[in-house]
């Protein structure tokens, strides 16, 4: 429950309430990386750009690892599966608005697949079989969902699933939910949570959860780490 109780007051108030949450919080174990297979089923796109929104736990990670990836022009943190009226940081905490915490990632598939994009997520971004949680932060706004933008990339998210299930590279089964993205649509955060791994290294939450998720990348997909993240501020 470590970053519900950081709703309120913007910046300031979040990286306060995070440096004393940190110090009256128990010890989590340290974040998970799996070792998975890429997806035996490959999607089709021509285009040179494609965008998926991902669900995985707190954005700050979920943004950091995919804007160090190799292809991708984009990576925005916000909020999806819930109202417009209510896709703000002080509402989605209490977890009854439908909103996920959520990444919309834009990618170039001529340099890196779906397909890819997917086996990152599933395997260095978050723990895909924890409901409802991922480490010390709980509630459905922490959900694991791929808010899909077409018929495909549900195809192909779907068969994934299937195929790492079957191989049983997880200690319980993938609770991630596949759901269309329209009408549920995407909805920027504030301001001060773009590029927030980035412009806050030390930062107890960052250090401890997200920092990890970035060097836990590098080594595992060296061909597709970019030492020079692309942020939201420089666009």
């Amino acid at each position: 429950m470590m970053k519900n109780t950081l709703y309120k007051y913007g910046l300031p108030f979040v990286l306060a309430a995070s440096a004393l949450a940190m110090q009256a919080t128990p010890a989590f174990a340290a974040e998970s990386a799996f070792k998975i297979p890429p997806p035996k089923s490959a999607s089709a796109n021509n285009a040179s750009t494609e965008t998926v929104v991902l669900a995985g736990g707190c954005f700050w990670g979920v943004q950091a690892v995919f804007q160090h990836t190799l292809g991708v022009t984009s990576a925005v943190s916000g909020y999806a599966g819930g109202a417009k009226e209510t896709a703000r940081y002080d509402r989605v905490g209490s977890g009854s608005t439908g909103h996920a915490e959520s990444v919309k990632v834009t990618f170039d598939p001529r340099k890196v697949s779906y397909g890819k994009i997917l086996q990152i997520y599933f395997s260095v971004v978050h723990d895909p079989t924890q409901l409802n949680r991922q480490g010390p932060d709980s509630g459905t706004q922490y959900r694991s969902a791929i808010f899909y933008q077409s018929d495909e990339q549900k195809r192909v998210a779907a068969d994934y699933i299937a195929q790492l299930d079957a191989a049983k590279v997880y200690p319980a089964r993938i609770v991630t939910q596949l759901t269309p993205l329209a009408p549920a649509a995407f909805y920027a955060a504030e301001d001060y949570h773009q590029d927030f791994a980035t412009l806050h290294p030390t930062q107890g939450y960052i250090a401890r959860f997200d920092l990890p998720k970035i060097e836990n990348f590098k080594q595992m997909f060296p061909s597709d780490y970019r030492a020079a993240p692309v942020l939201v501020s420089s666009k």
